[in-house]
């Protein structure tokens, strides 16, 4: 009885310990996935094109923007124009200042 005690609570202890690893992974994951590389290539050739000096900050804002609109939405369109707008806006608001 004593061992089946033992061994429930080192499985309820591996799986607390494995749930603490795959919070950490997914978050890993979210910030590295392939939807965001392809963002951020994509936002530096615009920036480019436009003849703006890349910034990687205004990229990854743009790119965080852009995968919380699409998670939401599920419209890579409304998505990519709403973010589009926001970080024109952004600009514009800070050129002023």
């Amino acid at each position: 009885m004593i061992a089946s005690k033992y061994k429930f609570f080192i499985f309820v202890n591996m799986i607390i310990l494995l749930n603490s690893f795959n919070s950490f992974y997914l978050a890993q994951t979210k910030q590295n996935s392939i939807i965001k590389l392809f963002c951020l290539q994509s936002v530096k050739e615009e920036m480019l094109k436009a003849e703006m000096g890349y910034s990687e900050v205004i990229a990854n804002e743009t790119c965080d923007c852009y995968y919380r609109e699409f998670t939401q939405t599920s419209s890579h369109q409304d998505a990519k124009t709403k973010c589009k707008l926001e970080t024109k806006e952004n600009l514009n608001h800070n050129r002023k200042i």
